[in-house]
């Protein structure tokens, strides 16, 4: 007996390719204009041959506006014949989660700053690199997910955010719309997520969760995005006179 239809539409979640967020001697780049570094190239480009392989086609393509996703983006789609011409659409309102000044954060809080966002089921409080809380964060990325299910005119969609970013919406969709940040999720750079969005609120399926093309079964690194990043910050640290 065949299966009716089902309502649910797909979503194909990616974070964007890799970035070069501080240069060899731990000075930072400006992270909302920092471009795609070599590897990222390399892993939007896979991303892209891997939907061309299964011949997928997106009604809509969505980034957050900052270059690191719209490289993504465009790199992705120009592996997709049939996607030739689409322009991304820019919601900023799913950027990632912003950080503050780097120099105000004591050194004895520097690991909990950086790392400490991305652990666990986060409280809302917690403040992302003395910038954005997790609350703050919460309260422009659910209204946005939201807006995109109220929107009838999709059935499978590309978004290209960020490590934040695709932790929250997964949060949401492993949950069924709990209000929640689990920041354990971790999203490597150019990774694929699959998710089913039903009309109702908590109609989600996940099916696939940080897919990396060109490394499909993690062999590399053990540390996380942030725990990179802080080691990579610590090189330029000026000791506390």
């Amino acid at each position: 007996m065949e299966l009716p239809p089902s309502s649910r539409r797909r979503i194909y979640l990616m974070r964007h390719g890799a970035v070069s967020y501080f240069d060899e001697g731990g000075r930072p780049a400006l992270p909302e204009m920092v471009p795609l570094n070599e590897t990222g190239r390399m892993q939007a480009t896979a991303a892209g041959r891997a939907f061309a392989a299964e011949n997928i086609r997106f009604d809509r393509v969505i980034v957050s506006g900052l270059p690191r996703t719209v490289e993504t983006a465009q790199r992705v789609l120009a592996e997709l014949p049939a996607m030739q011409g689409v322009v991304p659409e820019i919601w900023p309102e799913l950027r990632e989660i912003r950080g503050g000044d780097l120099s105000a954060i004591a050194t004895e809080d520097l690991r909990d700053a950086f790392v400490g966002a991305f652990e666990g089921e986060v409280p809302e409080h917690k403040r992302f690199l003395n910038g954005e809380t997790v609350g703050e964060f919460l309260d422009r990325v659910l209204p946005a997910l939201q807006r995109l299910r109220d929107q009838p005119d999709w059935d499978t969609l590309l978004l290209v955010l960020h490590g934040a970013t695709n932790r929250a919406i997964l949060s949401q969709a492993i949950t069924c719309g709990r209000r929640v940040f689990f920041g354990s999720l971790l999203q490597t750079a150019g990774c694929i997520n699959v998710l089913d969005m039903g009309d109702d609120a908590l109609d989600w399926v996940v099916r696939m969760t940080n897919y990396s093309p060109p490394t499909p079964v993690h062999s590399g690194t053990r540390h996380t995005t942030m725990e990179v990043l802080l080691h990579q910050y610590l090189r330029g640290r000026q000791p506390a006179a």
